[in-house]
C-alpha cells in the first residue's frame, strides 16, 4: 500500500488521466471532422479512459486529514483515546489542559459577540433609505454656495464698514479743528465789537 501513497505513483497517476483525456478528446475531434483515423484514436482513447476508472475504482480513497496526529490512537478501531482535557496521550506531542481550552474558547466567544454587533450595526445601515441622499446632497450644496456667498459679501461689508469708520473718524477731527477755528473767529468778533 506504501507504493500508491507514494508521490511517484500520484504522478504517474495523475499523467495517464491527463493523457488518457487529451487522446479522447482528439478521437473526438477527429471523429466529429471524419478524419480517417477517428475510430482508432476515440478507441484507444475510451480504452485507457477506461483502465483509468477500473483503477481509481479499485484504489482506495485518499485521506484529506491526517486527525491521527492530533489524537494518536484515532486510527485504530479498537483504541482508547482519552478526551482533550486529560492531559497527554501516548505519542502525544504536547498536552492541552483545560484552562488552556476554556480561556481560548471564551475568548473566541467574546470575538463572535462583538462581530455579531458589528453585523447587526451593519444590518441596520444596510436598511436605511439612501433614495433621497442625492436630493438632500444637491440641497446642502446650494446651501454652503448661498452661504459661500454671504460670507464674501460680508467680508466686502467689513472692508467698506472700515473705510466708512476712517472717513468717519476724519471727519471727526476735522470737524474738531473747524470747530476750534470757528470759536477763535467768534471769540475775536466779539472782543472786536
Amino acid at each position: 500500500m506504501s507504493f500508491i501513497k507514494s508521490k511517484g505513483f500520484k504522478y504517474f497517476k495523475n499523467f495517464v488521466i491527463g493523457v488518457g483525456a487529451a487522446v479522447v478528446m482528439v478521437g473526438a475531434l477527429m471523429k466529429i471532422t471524419s478524419h480517417p483515423l477517428g475510430n482508432v484514436f476515440i478507441t484507444i482513447g475510451l480504452l485507457t479512459e477506461a483502465f483509468l476508472f477500473l483503477m481509481l475504482g479499485l484504489l482506495p480513497p485518499e485521506k484529506d486529514y491526517y486527525w491521527e496526529k492530533l489524537y494518536p490512537g484515532l486510527d485504530t478501531y479498537s483504541s482508547n483515546i482519552s478526551p482533550l482535557t486529560a492531559g497527554e496521550t501516548a505519542g502525544a506531542s504536547r498536552a492541552l489542559n483545560a484552562d488552556n481550552v476554556e480561556g481560548k474558547l471564551g475568548g473566541m466567544l467574546d470575538e463572535l459577540q462583538t462581530m455579531s454587533k458589528s453585523l447587526g450595526s451593519l444590518k441596520a445601515l444596510q436598511e436605511v433609505d439612501f433614495s433621497e441622499t442625492g436630493e438632500q446632497m444637491k440641497s446642502m450644496h446650494n446651501f454652503y454656495t448661498k452661504l459661500n456667498d454671504a460670507m464674501s459679501s460680508l467680508n466686502e461689508t467689513v472692508e467698506d464698514t472700515k473705510l466708512y469708520k476712517e472717513q468717519m473718524s476724519s471727519l471727526n477731527r476735522n470737524l474738531s479743528s473747524l470747530n476750534g477755528v470757528y470759536g477763535n473767529v467768534l471769540s475775536a468778533f466779539q472782543k472786536g465789537a
